[in-house]
């Protein structure tokens, strides 16, 4: 089957997840995937943008802070602007509050230490591409690994994501009632734009995508994005 869709993973300095990235959307025969350097200013047509988890930079100043000024991203905000996809896990989340395609800000985690384990989150709003294939009353279980995972916005800025139905997950336990395990404000574990063409969440889907790793929550969001990013079965 000739590929159809062009899936284009950044890679900056510090990245250590971008070829796991590669590996989880690789599983659609319509995808092309490939990696994007830091340093190119040409997206190579890409149809959807990935920011991929790791330490940009080493996360010497703060997470995301100095990837938001790489040359990529230039053309990376433009493409948002113009209502291309882009979606950002982890240090893509950061990278992509940072740029200022999403409201608010990632902070330390409350008890100042990285926190790598197995957490549960809900969709919160079938009105995304990437949660609109999900079940608002099941939890979903995806690993999060991160040291400044805690979302911050001020109350205006989360009224006017609750209102927009900008919220896509929530952080539960196992039954789905509410948990945080970072103090994020109203246990958020990912947002979009308001156009919902920009999507960050601090969880790592790609690291639950494959029935070898004994959990594929991850992959029934991935599914959802393609599925309703590119009509795809």
């Amino acid at each position: 089957m000739q590929k159809s869709i062009k899936i284009g993973v950044v890679v900056f300095p510090g990245s250590n997840c971008d070829q796991d990235m590669v590996d989880a959307l690789s599983v659609y025969p319509e995808a092309e995937v490939f990696k994007l350097w830091h340093k190119d200013q040409n997206l190579n047509n890409a149809d959807l943008i990935v920011l991929p988890g790791g330490f940009s930079y080493g996360d010497y100043l703060r997470s995301g802070a100095i990837a938001r000024f790489s040359p990529i991203m230039t053309e990376v905000i433009a493409f948002a602007n113009r209502g291309g996809y882009v979606l950002g896990v982890c240090n893509g989340f950061q990278i992509l509050c940072e740029s200022g395609l999403l409201p608010g800000a990632l902070l330390h985690n409350n008890n100042h230490r990285f926190i790598c384990k197995n957490v549960y989150i809900k969709p919160q709003t079938t009105a995304s591409a990437i949660t609109a294939s999900l079940s608002p009353d099941q939890a979903l279980c995806i690993p999060i690994a991160h040291g400044e995972g805690r979302f911050y916005a001020d109350a205006q800025t989360l009224a006017t994501l609750n209102q927009n139905e900008q919220v896509l997950f929530r952080y539960t336990d196992a039954q789905g009632h509410p948990a945080n395990p970072n103090g994020a404000s109203e246990d958020i574990a990912g947002i979009c734009n308001t156009t919902k063409n920009v999507f960050g969440m601090m969880p790592h889907p790609e690291r639950t995508a494959d029935a070898e790793l004994g959990n594929t929550d991850g992959r029934r969001i991935f599914d959802s994005l393609m599925k309703n990013l590119f009509a795809l079965a």
